[in-house]
C-alpha cells in the first residue's frame, strides 16, 4: 500500500495531507477543527457568521464575529496545542479585510479563503502584521481557493504584481463540493455536476483536465518564486480512491469537509447530521444563493418553499454580504444557515457536498482520517 506523504507548506508540516474543509455557518468550529488538527489532519474553522452565539450577535454582528474569531481558535488549541489549525474566510463578506486581521492577530496557521478572488488577502495579512506588537515566528500561510485555471491565474498574477508574492497553497473546489460553488449553472451541467444522479453523470475525467491545467499554472507561479506550492483538491473527495486518485493526478493532498459533518466532533446539532444520513442522491440539489453563486444543499420544505416563490420573513439585516439588496434577495442566507446550526431543520439551509448521500451512521473523526489514509475499509 503507497503511503501517503505529509502536506508541506513551507515550514508548516501537516502529518496527513488532509485538510477539513471549512464549513458555516457553525458546522466547523473548535470541536471539528481541533479533532481533525489532533488527528493530524489540517483543522479549519468556518469565520462565516461564527459569532452567532454571542449574546450582542443581533445587534453588534461585526463585533461578535471578531470575538468568536479569537474564542473559537483558543478552543481549539487546547484540543490539539501542536496542530494545524486555520480559518476560512470568504471574500465575499463584509468587512473581510478585518475577519483576515483578527485570523492573523489569533495565530490561526492559514487562511483559506474563496467565494470571490482574494485579491486582496496578502496585503490585508500585511496590514495586520503592522498592527501586531510582535510578529509571530512562522508567518501565516494563505490559500486561494479555484475552481478553473483561469481564476488561479488571475489570482497568481495580482498577487505577483501588487504583493510581489505567490500563494502558499492553492485549493481546487471541484462542482462536486458542498455549499457555495465556483462554477456557473452551465459549468455545472456540463460537468453532469446537477442531476439527480451525480455520481452516475459527472464527468470526472474533464475536470481531471482542469485540475491538470491548474497545477501546470501553479507550478509556473512556484518556479518563479523558487519554491514548490503544494496543491490541494476539494469537492466529492469521501473515500481513500479518491485521495490517491487526486494524488495521482500531481495534488499534494486533499480538502474533505462533508465527510467529516457526521462525526461525533462536528460543531453541527445532531438533526443537521442525521439529514446526511437520511438523505438519497436525489435529495441533494443545486440552489441559487442570495451571496449570487450555486450551491448544494439538502432539498427540504426550505427549499422547496423558495423554489414555489415563497420569500421568508426578513425581520433583521445582520449585513453579511458585500453585495445584498435585502429588498430583492429569496432569502436571508445568514438567518437560513443560523437556523441549520441551531437544529431548525424545516426553516433551514442545509449546505452539503454530493456525497452527502453516502453517509449511514455516526463516526469519530479518527475513522474517517483512517479510511482516508487508507488505514482502515470505513
Amino acid at each position: 500500500m503507497e503511503e501517503l506523504r505529509p502536506l508541506v507548506i513551507g515550514d508548516l508540516v501537516v502529518e496527513k495531507p488532509i485538510i477539513q474543509g471549512g464549513m458555516g455557518v457553525g458546522i466547523s468550529l473548535h470541536r471539528l477543527a481541533g479533532a481533525v488538527a489532533k488527528a493530524g489532519g489540517m483543522g479549519i474553522i468556518s469565520a462565516a457568521q461564527i459569532g452567532f452565539t454571542e449574546p450582542d450577535f443581533a445587534e453588534n454582528p461585526e463585533e461578535a464575529n471578531a470575538r468568536a474569531i479569537h474564542k473559537e481558535m483558543k478552543l481549539a488549541r487546547e484540543i490539539a496545542p501542536e496542530g494545524a489549525i486555520g480559518f476560512n474566510i470568504m471574500v465575499a463578506t463584509k468587512h473581510y479585510d478585518r475577519w483576515v486581521k483578527e485570523a492573523v492577530k489569533a495565530g490561526a496557521d492559514i487562511i483559506i479563503s474563496g467565494a470571490g478572488l482574494p485579491v486582496s488577502l496578502p496585503e490585508y495579512v500585511e496590514e495586520a502584521y503592522r498592527e501586531m506588537e510582535e510578529t509571530p515566528k512562522r508567518r501565516i500561510k494563505l490559500a486561494p481557493i479555484v475552481s478553473t485555471a483561469k481564476s488561479a491565474m488571475v489570482i497568481c498574477k495580482m498577487w505577483d504584481r501588487k504583493c510581489h508574492t505567490a500563494p502558499d497553497l492553492v485549493v481546487v473546489e471541484g462542482p462536486l463540493a458542498g455549499g457555495h460553488l465556483g462554477f456557473s449553472l452551465d459549468q455545472l451541467t456540463q460537468y453532469g455536476a446537477d442531476t439527480d444522479d451525480v455520481p452516475s453523470s459527472y464527468d470526472q475525467a474533464a475536470y481531471d483536465q482542469e485540475i491538470k491545467a491548474i497545477l501546470k499554472v501553479v507550478k509556473e507561479y512556484g518556479d518563479k518564486y523558487g519554491r514548490h506550492i503544494p496543491v490541494v483538491v476539494a469537492g466529492g473527495i469521501y473515500t481513500h480512491e479518491d485521495v490517491m486518485h487526486q494524488i495521482g493526478l500531481g495534488a499534494d493532498g486533499v480538502q474533505v469537509a462533508t465527510r467529516f459533518v457526521t462525526t461525533e466532533e462536528c460543531d453541527a446539532p445532531e438533526v443537521y447530521k442525521q439529514a446526511y444520513i437520511a438523505a438519497g442522491k436525489a435529495d441533494i440539489v443545486i440552489t441559487k444563493s442570495p451571496v449570487g453563486m450555486p450551491g448544494r444543499a439538502i432539498k427540504n420544505s426550505f427549499l422547496t418553499a423558495v423554489g414555489d416563490g415563497i420569500r421568508p420573513a426578513i425581520p433583521h439585516c445582520y449585513r453579511c454580504l458585500e453585495k445584498c439588496d435585502i429588498a430583492k434577495i429569496p432569502y436571508c442566507i445568514t438567518q437560513a444557515l443560523v437556523n441549520a446550526a441551531r437544529g431548525d431543520n424545516d426553516n433551514a439551509l442545509l449546505f452539503c457536498g454530493s456525497n452527502a448521500c453516502r453517509a449511514t451512521k455516526i463516526s469519530t473523526v479518527e475513522r474517517v482520517m483512517d479510511s482516508l489514509m487508507g488505514k482502515t475499509a470505513e
